[in-house]
């Protein structure tokens, strides 16, 4: 039985990574804050299937000593602070999370299990900043935020330690992907759940700040499922994973809107306050490399990704109606 440690597994992609893995018969632990332990809806369903370890990546000694014991065959690196805005306002605990505890983690492997574990660094396309679209593993890199520049250091450092010393780690550099368990301080979410509540007249409006960024929407699963796959690889390497395909706020809001039959722009507000100081305003996969290398394709359109969302948020909405 292969056994596989997820740190983030409470998240979005480590709960959609776990159902994944239990599925191919995996032993599958989990590395969780105690402060965290009750933000657990994403993987309840789970609990019974799954090993919890309490601890936090920033516990050096923790970690290595987990690394240690537990000699897992695949590490998948899931932990973030993956809050763009947030990270202006707290670049020094974004760089303790994002690249401080990666480069401990790479160093514990290297210590305990360098040639029988192999890791998987969730990199993000926030790394490319505004280089030139579409965007792929060669393209240049300027972040234009400390999430960004944090996890670009993250990047290097696991190139460094795969060329220096023969480690098989992999960087996913994913691009934006949802579902209906994405966080509420996300932009689809957000768009998600306002148009079911005003659907269901229990909201009158929805502020946000750049409508006109655009990027590359793709659903959660199937990017789990590229995760997996570069681990089952003869050889580590970097992969970029995206639909190719690009789309602004506006036509968010627009499918999102239009699936519950309202006009977005009668309810959708711009506030100055929730633009970034310096924001990303186009991202674009160019993800031929694992088309061709990892036999890896989207198969869940953007259409159809925001109809599961929103229906997912009407649902919920009405429950909490129900319960009131």
């Amino acid at each position: 039985m292969v056994k596989a440690l997820i740190t983030g597994i409470t998240g979005m992609d480590g709960s959609h990574l776990t159902e994944l893995l239990l599925s191919k018969g995996y032993s599958v632990h989990g590395l969780v804050r105690r402060n965290s332990a009750y933000e657990v809806n994403n993987i309840e369903h789970l609990k019974d299937k799954v090993i919890i370890h309490y601890g936090d990546l920033l516990a050096e000694h923790d970690l290595a000593l987990l690394i240690h014991d537990l000699q897992p065959d695949e590490i998948y690196n899931l932990a973030a602070q993956s809050d763009v805005q947030l990270s202006f306002e707290c670049p020094e605990y974004t760089n303790l999370v994002n690249y401080h505890a990666v480069l401990r983690m790479l160093q514990a492997i290297r210590n305990f299990a360098p040639f029988t574990t192999k890791f998987y660094q969730a990199s993000t396309s926030e790394m490319f900043g505004n280089s030139i679209p579409p965007q792929n593993e060669d393209s240049n890199m300027f972040p234009a935020s400390p999430y960004g520049a944090s996890k670009l250091g993250a990047f290097y450092e696991c190139n460094i330690y795969r060329k220096s010393y023969g480690m098989f780690i992999c960087n996913g550099i994913l691009f934006n992907h949802e579902s209906e368990r994405r966080g509420l301080n996300f932009v689809t979410r957000k768009v998600t759940k306002a148009a079911a509540r005003i659907k269901l007249g229990l909201q009158d409006s929805l502020e946000l700040g750049n409508l006109d960024a655009k990027r590359d929407w793709g659903y959660a699963p199937d990017y789990v499922y590229a995760m997996w796959l570069m681990l089952q690889q003869d050889k580590p390497d970097d992969y970029a994973i995206g639909t190719g395909e690009s789309r602004s706020i506006r036509e968010l809001l627009e499918e999102a809107f239009g699936y519950v039959n309202l006009d977005w722009q009668q309810y959708v507000s711009v506030n100055d306050n929730y633009k970034r100081p310096n924001d990303v305003n186009y991202l674009q996969a160019d993800s031929s490399k694992a088309r061709k290398v990892l036999g890896w394709k989207p198969t869940v359109t953007f259409s159809e990704m925001i109809r599961r969302m929103v229906e997912n948020d009407l649902v919920k909405e009405r429950e909490l109606v129900s319960v009131k």
